[in-house]
């Protein structure tokens, strides 16, 4: 088959380099026209707008992960003002933790205000502040039978129990038991247990407490 040159228009075969009349190259080189890319989807074109401003004006997507190591002074704070307000009788007890666990939230979200708390991360956040909390009252309880000799007074009130314990149960079957809480090794076993029980109140209570401060305060976020 046969194709005009290019050059000097005369019939060249097919598959000939060159042109037999003028040797005008005969092999052409087809070039790609360029490939336009896509437009920019709505997606992208977001992100480039929110990248070009502010800091002050982007909202971020996902949400910064709570870091704990800034949670101990936040929950340390709370627990010490709920402590000395149970220490001086100012709340109750139930008041005084379910609080603590509230303001721990609240002064870790001061400190960190880039980090949002919801419920779920408040209550762990609280149950820190109220093994605090838990510490600090032992402490401050155990400073305070020393300076003021209350010792005696706390004794005499665990037997006071004991004793309403054993006129309610007059069965004889109870009797090695309450005798055994009368000594001084079933007081001790008597604080121990006290101890424990006073303890996962303060975690379960202090828990709700920072649950509560999460939501509630959390909605602020979203508004």
């Amino acid at each position: 088959m046969e194709q005009p040159c290019y050059k000097c228009a005369q019939a060249v075969e097919e598959g000939v380099p060159f042109c037999p009349h003028c040797s005008a190259p005969q092999i052409r080189v087809v070039i790609a026209e360029p490939v336009l890319a896509p437009a920019a989807s709505a997606d992208t074109q977001a992100e480039q707008e929110s990248a070009s401003l502010p800091a002050s004006q982007t909202v971020p997507v996902l949400a910064v992960p709570m870091r704990w190591s800034q949670a101990v002074q936040p929950c340390a704070l709370a627990a010490l003002i709920a402590s000395v307000a149970m220490l001086l009788k100012l709340m109750a007890p139930l008041l005084a933790v379910l609080g603590a666990g509230f303001l721990a939230v609240a002064f870790y979200r001061r400190r960190s205000p880039g980090i949002t708390i919801r419920a779920a991360a408040g209550a762990p956040l609280g149950a820190l502040c109220g093994l605090f909390c838990f510490g600090m009252s032992a402490i401050l309880g155990a400073l305070q039978v020393a300076v003021l000799h209350k010792g005696g007074e706390i004794r005499q009130f665990m037997l006071d129990a004991i004793q309403q314990t054993a006129v309610r149960l007059p069965d004889p079957e109870y009797q090695p038991g309450l005798d055994f809480m009368r000594s001084p090794t079933g007081l001790v076993f008597m604080m121990v247990c006290l101890l424990i029980v006073v303890l996962l109140a303060f975690l379960v209570l202090a828990s709700l407490g920072g649950a509560l401060g999460g939501a509630i305060l959390g909605r602020r976020d979203k508004s």
